[in-house]
C-alpha cells in the first residue's frame, strides 16, 4: 500500500498558519489560507500525490507564493527504480488544482531527499534543497530551481564537502531582492566529522558565490539545522548544534555578510545540564534588530527543555534566555518559532511530554522586549498518542 503525500487547505477569515505536523492519527502538510467561503478552519480541498513507485511518499516542506495564488509542497517520493526522488508539486491555492508536478533524481541513481523550499520574493522561481546521491554513492547538497509558471527546471547546483562523503542541506532562504539563495546543513569535512556548511548561490543562474564552513571547538559533529536572512538582506544567520569542548552539543549561531560570506559574529549557548543542546529554528524580528533561536537543551535532571535565546542581530549580544519545562518534567523539545508582524511577540512550538507519558503540542508566547512568558497552550490529538508539530507561521495581523 502506498503512503501518499497529502495537502489539506482550510479557510480562515485572514491569513493564518502554514506548516507541517503529525499526530498519532495523521501525518500531512497543512495550509490555512485567507480567501474563500466557509466556516473558519473548515476544509476546502485535499489533494494526494502518489509517486510512480506506488510506495512511500512523505512531504517535508510547504510554501506559498507571495501573491497567495500557489501552494508548493516538496518531499521524498519513491520512483519507478525503487529509490527516493525529490518531488515538488504546485497547486492552485483556492481550488487545489494541480498546476504541475516535477521530480528530481540525482546523478547517483540513489535516494534523493528534499528538506526545504523557498519562493523568490517576486514569485517567479521556487527553490528546493536537500540531500541527493552523487555518483560516488554519497549524499551531496542538491539545490534545484524551478520556474513557478511552468515548473520548468532553471538550474541544479550541487555541493560536495571537503570530506567527499555525506552532505545534507536542511534549510534554504533568499535575500530581500531575491538575487542570492542561501543553503545550509551538515557536511562531512576533511577531519572526519560533520561541519556546518553554508553556501550562497546566484539565484538567476545557480553560480556559487561563496561557501563557509564552521567546525566547533570540540572538533566533533557540527550540524546546521536552520537559516534566516535579515530583512534588509545584508546578513544571513545560521544555527544548529555544535560539539563543545566537553564533547556534547551546544547551540551555535553564526552571522555572515550575505554578499561576501565574511563571518560577523558567533555565539554559543550551553544549557544547565550535562547533556546536549540543539537549536532547531531561527527567526529575525520584523524591524531587523532582534534574532531568536529555539530548540532543546538538557536540564539539571537530564531531560531536555525548550530553550529560546534572544540576540541583538547586529552584534550577537545576548538579550534574554527562557526555558520551558512541561508538567511532566520530562522531554520537551521546541521545533519551530515565529515573530508577530508588529515585533512584540515571539511564538515557539514543539512537543512536550504529558503526565501520561505521551507527547503533545506545546506553544509558548513570549514578549520580545523582555522575554516574559505571555501564555502557553497545549494540543493533544484524537489518537491519544504522540503529537509532534514541525512548523509554524504567524498571520500578518499578528
Amino acid at each position: 500500500m502506498a503512503l501518499s503525500l497529502t495537502v489539506v487547505c482550510a479557510w480562515g477569515p485572514r491569513p493564518a498558519v502554514a506548516g507541517t505536523g503529525g499526530t498519532a492519527a495523521h501525518l500531512r502538510p497543512a495550509l490555512s489560507s485567507s480567501a474563500g467561503p466557509g466556516t473558519p478552519g473548515s476544509q476546502v480541498w485535499e489533494k494526494r500525490y502518489n509517486g510512480p513507485g506506488d510506495a512511500d511518499d512523505s512531504a517535508s516542506a510547504l510554501a506559498v507564493s507571495p501573491d497567495g495564488s500557489t501552494v508548493f509542497v516538496t518531499g521524498r517520493s519513491i520512483g519507478s527504480l525503487g529509490s527516493y526522488d525529490y518531488a515538488i508539486a504546485a497547486y492552485e491555492a483556492s481550488t487545489g488544482t494541480v498546476r504541475w508536478i516535477k521530480r528530481y533524481d540525482g546523478p547517483g541513481g540513489g535516494s534523493d531527499v528534499p528538506y526545504a523550499l523557498a519562493v523568490s520574493p517576486d514569485g517567479t522561481t521556487v527553490f528546493v534543497t536537500g540531500a541527493s546521491t552523487a555518483s560516488n554513492g554519497y549524499y551531496n547538497y542538491g539545490t534545484v530551481a524551478y520556474r513557478v509558471s511552468t515548473g520548468a527546471r532553471v538550474w541544479v547546483a550541487r555541493y560536495n564537502g571537503s570530506g567527499n562523503t555525506d552532505d545534507t542541506a536542511t534549510a534554504i532562504g533568499l535575500n530581500q531582492d531575491g538575487t542570492i539563495v542561501f543553503v545550509t546543513g551538515r557536511s562531512f569535512g576533511s577531519s572526519g566529522s560533520y561541519d556546518y556548511a553554508t553556501v550562497a548561490y546566484r539565484a538567476s543562474t545557480g553560480d556559487r558565490l561563496w561557501v563557509r564552513r564552521y567546525d566547533g571547538a570540540g572538533s566533533g559533529f557540527d550540524i546546521a539545522t536552520a537559516l534566516a536572512v535579515s530583512r534588509d538582506g545584508s546578513t544571513v544567520f545560521v544555527t544548529g548544534g555544535s560539539t563543545g569542548a566537553s564533547g556534547v552539543f551546544h547551540y551555535a549561531t553564526l552571522a555572515y555578510a550575505s554578499m561576501t560570506g565574511d563571518e560577523l559574529w558567533i555565539k554559543r549557548y550551553n544549557g544547565h545540564g550535562t547533556g546536549g543542546d540543539l537549536a532547531n529554528a531561527i527567526a529575525v524580528s520584523p524591524d531587523g534588530t532582534g534574532l531568536f533561536v529555539t530548540g532543546y537543551s538538557s536540564g539539571p535532571a537530564g531531560d531536555p527543555d525548550y530553550v529560546t535565546v534572544a540576540y541583538e542581530a547586529s552584534s550577537g549580544a545576548g538579550l534574554w534566555v527562557r526555558r520551558f519545562s512541561g508538567s511532566a518534567n520530562a522531554a520537551d523539545a521546541a521545533t519551530a518559532l515565529g515573530v508577530s508582524q508588529d515585533g512584540d511577540v515571539v511564538y515557539v512550538t514543539g512537543y512536550s511530554t504529558a503526565a501520561g507519558g505521551s507527547s503533545r503540542y506545546a506553544t509558548v508566547a513570549y514578549a520580545v522586549s523582555t522575554g516574559a512568558r505571555l501564555w502557553v497552550k497545549f494540543y493533544d490529538g484524537p489518537g491519544d498518542g504522540n503529537d509532534h508539530p514541525y512548523a509554524m507561521a504567524v498571520s500578518p495581523d499578528g
